[in-house]
């Protein structure tokens, strides 16, 4: 991989953010909210609220308060909540952290999980195991997230009392009890993950075991399992991160449901609360953090698939 490809992915994710701020920008100044009112209430006198406006800047050109706003979140500044008060920056990447943290959780999960599944399912094709395999995924694909999400909480919490319903607890203060708030969140993110990895896996590498060069290697007369592991699981897994990369598009959107039924603080559940109480900035850094999160695994696959396959270069 060169270092001219490195730069230009660089390049466009800067690029992809700086239109996506544009766009976040546009759209919040057509919401029908007054920033000088949500901080000083509806009481407040014409005078205050003017005085406000003049000082934040609202009665500048809607380009320079563009400018302002893109000039402070270069330096780290993503402004103040119109909710608390507080800086924006620090609330959102915490907020980010949790759910960064219950994304990595499910996509691990989903990884230990699919790709055994699609690989037996793939060597046993056609029989018991494989539609097995098949069921579970058509029933992930087919459960919706607050569907699965509810029956978890009615059967595993309220009814079986094995797991805490709601809430969290970061793991440095308890460890165990973070980790058993956190087990139905990551399951439930999981499922449809599972679902459509290992019936990408299980596609791949039916069509990969069928190529010439598995039937070379057999002849040589190399193990069963050194030509599945060693050569056709490899190049199947190509696929699979580019399904994995795509599927964080789906967990930055799926997880905003979990985080609300859950109530689990993280990016998604500030989002909500955010557009609930009409908080523009806190919506314009929650959308920014999370195009840029999805924009840097995207790198990040490009990089996996280079490495996986010597084939791939970068030009």
């Amino acid at each position: 991989m060169s270092p001219n490809y490195l730069l230009k992915r660089l390049l466009m994710i800067v690029y992809t953010l700086f239109i996506v701020s544009l766009v976040v920008f546009a759209i919040t100044q057509v919401l029908p909210a007054d920033a000088a009112v949500m901080m000083l209430g509806e009481n407040a006198t014409d005078q205050a609220l003017e005085a406000l406006r003049q000082q934040m800047g609202l009665n500048d050109p809607i380009w320079l308060q563009y400018l302002h706003w893109l000039g402070g979140i270069l330096h780290g500044d993503f402004g103040q909540s119109l909710r608390t008060g507080q800086p924006v920056g620090p609330a959102m990447l915490q907020a980010l952290g949790r759910s960064l943290l219950l994304a990595v959780l499910s996509i691990a999960l989903m990884l230990v999980l699919a790709i055994p599944l699609g690989v037996l399912a793939a060597i046993r094709r056609g029989k018991l195991a494989d539609m097995i395999v098949s069921l579970i995924s058509y029933a992930g694909v087919s459960l919706p997230e607050f569907v699965t999400a509810t029956l978890a909480v009615l059967f595993v919490a309220d009814w079986a009392k094995l797991l805490p319903p709601t809430g969290y607890v970061p793991l440095t203060e308890n460890f165990l009890d973070g980790l058993a708030h956190l087990i139905l969140p990551v399951c439930v993110v999981s499922i449809i993950l599972i679902a459509h990895v290992s019936r990408m896996v299980r596609s791949e590498l039916v069509d990969v075991l069928h190529t010439d060069y598995i039937r070379a290697a057999r002849l040589k007369g190399l193990s069963t399992s050194r030509v599945l592991f060693g050569h056709a699981l490899r190049n199947a897994l190509l696929p699979t991160i580019t399904v994995v990369a795509l599927d964080v598009g789906y967990l930055l959107g799926g997880i905003i449901v979990v985080e609300e039924i859950f109530a689990l603080p993280g990016i998604g559940r500030q989002l909500i609360v955010a557009i609930q109480t009409r908080d523009l900035p806190a919506i314009q850094a929650g959308v920014l953090l999370m195009a840029a999160t999805y924009s840097i695994v995207n790198f990040v696959a490009d990089i996996l698939y280079a490495w996986l396959d010597k084939r791939i270069q970068y030009d």
